[in-house]
């Protein structure tokens, strides 16, 4: 074989791509979606979405680019947020069927990736809110994901059945954020927001605890069924959705929102109440897997509500008036 001829096959098979250079593309791909998994990508799809509702209803002017840059920041919390909580509970993460295959206990990612991963991004989401939009949105992100991280995921989790509970606040605080990055402030209109998703964070979680029990209990974390039973958590689903409902009619009462979203938080309301009931009365898994897929529903139909009705001459933020 000539000189040219050797050249020239080389130069094949760099165009046709060589098996390594295929296997180093493929495991650098792998590597990028087992980290986007570190991040909980469908938890911070519902965080940014109501920290985004957050932001809209709020009175006030922001400019698009920094309302872009709030949400993106919001973003960033919740995943690094997920990534710290993928690095503490790695251990109960390999023994339930739901999470084991995720990238730590699956062996994809070293603990210490996850969590140098975590608090980079952490860092950095608190840093890019302060700096480009204010400091009273940065600091309620970071109470957000201190609390997650400290209160929720190292102290209540693995302690109590009322994990859910307080630990329920950490969710509740993106539509705050986003409030906040319009107007600079906590006001009770923001408030009311926080309380709605954290009084529907428990009935939520515990819907998936219902058939998810056995698994909680095996790995020892002390959800409500398998400390108090299931009898007691279906009670408690209940009395959760009754007191959600009229906490739903709170951005109406306030004026934040009008009669578009106070019809739908009233008829969304009754719907989750009547699930709650079936799931008090029928005790099957069933009913319980569907209370936890309407779940999603209700408080993602509750804040598209809010945010159609600020768009149809409701309260919400505006642009500039230089950019109209």
């Amino acid at each position: 074989m000539t000189d040219n001829s050797i050249q020239l096959a080389a130069e094949n098979e760099l165009t046709a791509g060589s098996p390594g250079a295929a296997y180093g593309a493929a495991y650098g791909e792998s590597r990028v979606a087992d980290f986007i998994a570190l991040l909980k990508p469908r938890v911070m799809s519902l965080v940014v979405f109501t920290g985004f509702a957050g932001l809209y209803v709020a009175p006030g002017q922001i400019h698009p680019l920094l309302a872009a840059v709030a949400v993106l920041a919001i973003a960033v919390g919740a995943g690094a947020a997920g990534a710290v909580n993928m690095w503490y509970d790695r251990d109960i993460d390999a023994v339930m069927s739901r999470t084991r295959s995720r990238p730590i206990p699956g062996g994809r990612v070293q603990p210490s990736e996850a969590l140098a991963l975590g608090v980079v991004l952490s860092l950095l989401s608190v840093m890019m809110m302060g700096l480009a939009v204010n400091w009273v949105a940065a600091a309620l992100l970071a109470l957000a994901n201190g609390f997650y991280v400290f209160v929720y995921t190292v102290w209540l989790k693995r302690r109590t059945p009322q994990n859910i509970v307080i630990g329920g606040a950490a969710g509740a605080f993106p539509p705050m954020i986003g409030w906040a990055a319009v107007t600079g402030s906590v006001s009770l209109e923001s408030a009311a927001l926080f309380l709605i998703i954290f009084m529907w964070t428990p009935p939520h979680f515990w819907a998936l605890a219902l058939y998810k029990d056995v698994e909680y209990a095996k790995a020892g974390v002390p959800m409500l069924p398998v400390v108090a039973g299931k009898a007691e958590t279906r009670r408690q689903i209940l009395i959760y959705a009754l007191l959600l409902w009229p906490v739903t009619l709170a951005p109406w009462l306030l004026g934040t929102a009008g009669l578009v979203y106070g019809a739908t938080a009233l008829l969304m309301g009754g719907l989750f109440v009547w699930q709650a009931w079936r799931v008090y009365l029928e005790r099957s898994e069933r009913s319980a897997r569907q209370m936890f897929g309407l779940s999603i529903l209700y408080l993602f139909v509750l804040f598209t509500a809010l945010i159609v009705d600020a768009g149809t001459g409701g309260a919400g933020w505006s642009l500039p008036a230089g950019l109209l």
